[in-house]
């Protein structure tokens, strides 16, 4: 089978796992603005979009910037996997307190178990991470392009998680920021 197919796999599967999981949360008692929500979802949109869409392979962004190797594709899958299944971790231990936006639940908790415990925004590790892996195994700078993109509308969406948190939390989410790094682990 080709690599590619070791790609989509994970992916679909990690789609059809959030689509369930999110009809189990807890009500919303504050959310982010419209604004600020579609913003950063536009930002993902382009990301995902140069990551996966072979029609943008325009240009140098259609060029291949790794040597098409086995090993190479073997790294890329097993970054996917990697990256999908931290999400998934992560996902499993905020519970009912996600959502898909930046929101506070009813009797929100801040969640410290599991990836939490040494990583602040494990989602958005572990997406980064498969977005890697991904464009390892698609091997095209348009791919590279939109990991990078990927990445700024985490970072965006992180600053505004941290700043909420912050305000529910207080000392307590001052606390776990010295102990859980921001998208990559503090050991």
């Amino acid at each position: 089978m080709p690599s590619h197919f070791w790609i989509i796999v994970p992916w679909v599967a990690f789609g059809v796992y959030w689509l369930l999981s999110a009809m189990k949360t807890r009500a919303t008692v504050r959310r982010e603005s419209f604004v600020a929500r579609y913003g950063v979802m536009l930002v993902e949109a382009v990301g995902f979009n140069l990551l996966f869409n072979r029609g943008l392979d325009i240009g140098p962004l259609g060029r291949h910037f790794l040597p098409r190797t086995t090993a190479t594709a073997t790294v890329g899958i097993v970054l996917t996997w990697t990256g999908l299944a931290i999400a998934v971790w992560a996902r499993y231990h905020l519970g009912q307190f996600w959502s898909g936006r930046i929101t506070l639940k009813q009797d929100h908790q801040l969640i410290r178990t599991g990836p939490y415990a040494r990583l602040r925004h494990p989602i958005y590790t572990g997406l980064d991470v498969a977005a890697i892996g991904t464009a390892v195994v698609l091997d095209h700078w348009r791919s590279v392009a939109g990991v990078c993109v990927v990445i700024l509308g985490f970072v965006i969406k992180a600053k505004r998680e941290e700043a909420l948190l912050a305000g529910q939390f207080g000392e307590s989410f001052e606390e776990h920021r010295k102990h859980a790094g921001f998208l990559l682990p503090r050991l």
